[in-house]
């Protein structure tokens, strides 16, 4: 693919990821629906850890067992990632092993593309029917059903600015990319979600460019899943009703907007390096009234449009 805890929706079941939040639930009302306990993606991250041995004794040939160990003490979801991913023949066409400052630079792609290896891997994706998404290391989704859709290339109407313009080319204007389904919207949103925190977490080391559009990928991809389903309501009813059936979806969409906002705010204090202005300006947008509507209908959960934005609202 080019680049450039789990929630019941109806219940007030959480596990994994997705873990109470700081709100308090409303007590619930006599011959109302039930109210849900606000819920909240998180996820382990140490990004202080001293991994200055790793740096020292880092070589071209040990790249893969430094990998491990610098995420196993950052990012434990990373280092998972990478024990599952480890035989992969083509780990080597995305790490930069010159420098040990190249190689931390070099994770976005490398963890990007890798989690496109997992999740677009035959024995657990069969493309336009169900796919999977690597979620972190306590949580991988699978089987988690389509049915097909429509050319996301469909939802280039609804965007007006130029701040995604770049990746609108490639995913959207591009014959070949724009007219991938829903499969691609999810596939592209889950790598960029787990290419950022890859980079988030030894941002000190990234002295270059090949991580500067991380945060904007996120933000992007994002965008995309919410215009995606704002066309499949306007435009396709019967898929929309087809999906709107589906809690594994809806559970998987609601878990990527809480994630985004969450790793979005983890890299802000290095928007410098990880991502352009433009980052913050689709991520304004993707706040809009229709695009948080959107949400709220598709998941059935209420979410923050201020603060604590990795939370869903009682």
């Amino acid at each position: 693919m080019k680049r450039t805890g789990r929630l019941t929706l109806l219940t007030a079941s959480v596990a994994l990821a997705l873990v109470p939040g700081p709100l308090a639930a409303a007590a619930p009302v006599p011959s109302s629906p039930v109210v849900r306990a606000p819920v909240c993606y998180d996820e382990p991250s140490t990004p202080g850890a001293d991994i200055s041995d790793l740096k020292s004794r880092f070589t071209r040939s040990n790249w893969m067992p430094t990998l491990q160990e610098m995420y196993k003490r950052r990012w434990p979801s990373g280092q998972k990632l990478a024990i599952a991913q480890a035989n992969d023949k083509y780990w080597e066409q995305f790490v930069q092993t010159g420098s040990f400052e190249a190689f931390a630079e070099s994770m976005m792609v490398a963890i990007h593309e890798e989690t496109h290896m997992w999740d677009l891997d035959a024995s657990r994706t069969q493309w336009d029917d169900h796919t999977a998404a690597w979620i972190n290391a306590s949580r991988q989704d699978t089987n988690v059903p389509l049915h097909g859709g429509f050319a996301r290339k469909e939802i280039l109407p609804l965007i007006t600015d130029k701040y995604s313009d770049s990746m609108d080319g490639i995913y959207l204007r591009d014959s070949q990319q724009g007219a991938y389904k829903l499969q691609g919207v999810l596939a592209e949103q889950n790598a960029g979600l787990t290419g950022l925190p890859a980079v988030t977490v030894v941002q000190e080391y990234i002295k270059g460019i090949g991580a500067s559009n991380a945060r904007d990928i996120a933000a992007t991809n994002l965008r995309y899943l919410l215009l995606y389903l704002r066309v499949a309501k306007d435009k396709h009813p019967d898929y929309w009703a087809q999906i709107k059936n589906e809690p594994k979806l809806r559970e998987l969409a609601l878990t990527q907007f809480l994630r985004t906002a969450y790793w979005l705010e983890k890299s802000a204090p290095y928007a410098d390096k990880l991502g352009s202005p433009d980052a913050d300006r689709i991520t304004a947008s993707n706040y809009s009234a229709a695009n948080i509507a959107i949400i709220e209908e598709f998941t059935g959960a209420k979410v923050n449009r201020d603060t604590n934005k990795n939370c869903t609202a009682a």
